[in-house]
């Protein structure tokens, strides 16, 4: 999935439902500061999974709503990633054991 794509699901998500694309360099450069802190995360991102897509799309609007509220990860997206970062290390060791 593309930038463009993941940018659509963003304003989605959003609520951004204008024409307008005065907030895209925003978001797209939020989409890759996201993609950038979930790899940090431990995550290898597939981009054709739409749990993966799906979760770079919740941690870019997260980032965009913080911007007025300093607040902290919502538990919802900090489940998904330890659930993302926990599957990928059972793969991981259950290939090294094999």
């Amino acid at each position: 999935m593309s930038s463009s794509d993941i940018l659509v699901l963003v304003k989605a998500n959003l609520g951004i439902v204008s024409a307008a694309t005065v907030y895209d360099d925003s978001l797209i450069h939020l989409i890759q500061v996201s993609e950038e802190e979930i790899k940090r995360e431990g995550v290898t991102l597939d981009y054709r999974s739409s749990a993966d897509i799906n979760l770079i799309v919740m941690y870019t609007s997260w980032m965009w709503r913080k911007r007025d509220a300093d607040t902290g990860m919502p538990r919802m997206l900090r489940y998904q990633l330890n659930n993302r970062i926990l599957s990928e290390k059972a793969k991981t060791s259950a290939l090294a054991e094999s």
